[in-house]
C-alpha cells in the first residue's frame, strides 16, 4: 500500500475484525476514521447493478463530479478493467479477503490521475444484505472530476496459511458420486 490513507483504514479494519476473517459492518466506528471519511466507501453486493454505491465519502463524490448513492461502482471503469474490477469485488465479497488496487483516471483536462482503491470485506452473515467497504484516494491533488477508470495494478492482501477457495471449499462437503467436466 502506497498510500497513506489505504495503510490506515487497513490497519483500523484489521485490528477491528481481531481473529475474524472480516470485522461486521457494525464494528467500524466512523469516528475511528473521521480523517479518511472522506475517501471512504460502501458498496452494495449487487452484481446485476454493478455493485452500486451505498454511501460514498465527499472527496470521493468530488473526484466524479456527483453523489454516488445508488450509482454504479463498475460503471465508472472502461473496457477491460470492468471486467477485472467485477471478479475482483466479488472475490473480496464471497472470499472475504482484501484487495488493493493501482488506478489510473482521465481528468476534463485530458491528463491521467492516479489513485489507489483498497477494497475491504464485511463479515457475511445470515439475513443481512453483502456489502463490502473500500477507500479511493488519489495521490496528487485533482483540481477536475475524473473518468475512464482503468486498473493498472492489482493484489489480495493477507490470504490466509489454509486458503481453500470457496468453490473447492463446496466440493469438499459434496458426497457421492461427482462428475468433474473437462478433466482426463
Amino acid at each position: 500500500m502506497k498510500h497513506p490513507g489505504s495503510r490506515e483504514f487497513f490497519a483500523y479494519w484489521d485490528k477491528t475484525r481481531g481473529n475474524a476473517r472480516a470485522p461486521d459492518r457494525s464494528d467500524l466506528d466512523p469516528e475511528a476514521v473521521r480523517e479518511r471519511l472522506g475517501d471512504i466507501f460502501v458498496l452494495s453486493y449487487e452484481h446485476e447493478a454493478g455493485f452500486p454505491f451505498r454511501v460514498a465519502g465527499t472527496r470521493v463524490c468530488a473526484l466524479l463530479g456527483c453523489d454516488l448513492k445508488d450509482k454504479s461502482f463498475t460503471a465508472l471503469f472502461t473496457g477491460e478493467s470492468r471486467r477485472q474490477i467485477e471478479d475482483i469485488v466479488t472475490f473480496v465479497a464471497e472470499e472475504m479477503l482484501p484487495a488493493i488496487a493501482g488506478v489510473t483516471a482521465s481528468s476534463q483536462t485530458g491528463t491521467p490521475a492516479h489513485l489507489e482503491l483498497l477494497l475491504l470485506p464485511f463479515n457475511n452473515r445470515a439475513h443481512v444484505p453483502v456489502s463490502l467497504t473500500g477507500l479511493l484516494a488519489p495521490f496528487e491533488t485533482v483540481a477536475t472530476t475524473l473518468s475512464d477508470f482503468k486498473l493498472t495494478s492489482w493484489r489480495y492482501l493477507h490470504p490466509p496459511d489454509r486458503f481453500v477457495p470457496r468453490a473447492l471449499r463446496k466440493l469438499a462437503i459434496a458426497r457421492g458420486f461427482t462428475l468433474y467436466e473437462g478433466l482426463r
